[in-house]
């Protein structure tokens, strides 16, 4: 398979990009690498499906920054980069991904509520249910699924927190794998 992952560049998008990479051909793309998509741009996005041409997958794993700044300007690249950019992701890709081939994108989860999450849990139930309902109207075969990762520890380990709750990177690329791979549609699909 040819297989797109966005934010490639980033501690899951590296590790999903090195494992589909043993067994697909991986075209990486992220803000910062030599093939460049702003997921808040659909200019941006088309930009690069031209550059990328055909593909049998398309895998998002592009992070918007924290979610925790509540002024105006927080909400909206909170809104539109994470949960507009990969709503007009898949509406572009439909265009470029081959019959049979899927949509991943990536939202996330939070232990519990607490102040300052209110955005986040917003974008994360708000793609899940974009995908639930947009798998339905998929044509030609093609699947959409997201992931829900929670903490990564490699991520934690950087943000020099305790990472024992996190999940090692390597496991959250196999569920990106997986719904690659897999048969799963119109799911969220969380990591152990």
């Amino acid at each position: 398979m040819r297989i797109v992952v966005i934010g490639a560049t980033g501690i899951i998008g590296r590790a999903v990009s090195d494992l589909l990479g043993e067994r697909h051909e991986v075209v990486r793309a992220s803000r910062q690498g030599p093939m460049r998509v702003d997921m808040t741009d659909p200019a941006s996005i088309d930009s690069m499906f031209s550059e990328a041409g055909e593909v049998d997958a398309v895998v998002c794993c592009a992070a918007s920054g924290t979610m925790a700044r509540l002024t105006d300007a927080g909400y909206w690249t909170g809104l539109d980069g994470k949960l507009l950019g990969q709503v007009n992701l898949v509406r572009r890709a439909l265009a470029h991904v081959r019959d049979g081939g899927s949509i991943t994108l990536t939202s996330g989860r939070f232990a519990e509520p607490v102040p300052g999450s209110s955005l986040g849990h917003l974008v994360n139930a708000g793609l899940e249910a974009f995908v639930l309902a947009a798998a339905t109207e998929l044509p030609r075969g093609l699947r959409l699924n997201t992931i829900s990762p929670g903490w990564v520890r490699e991520t934690l380990v950087g943000l020099g927190m305790d990472p024992t709750g996190g999940t090692p990177v390597a496991d959250v690329a196999r569920v990106y794998a997986d719904a690659v791979e897999g048969s799963a549609q119109g799911r969220t699909l969380t990591c152990p």
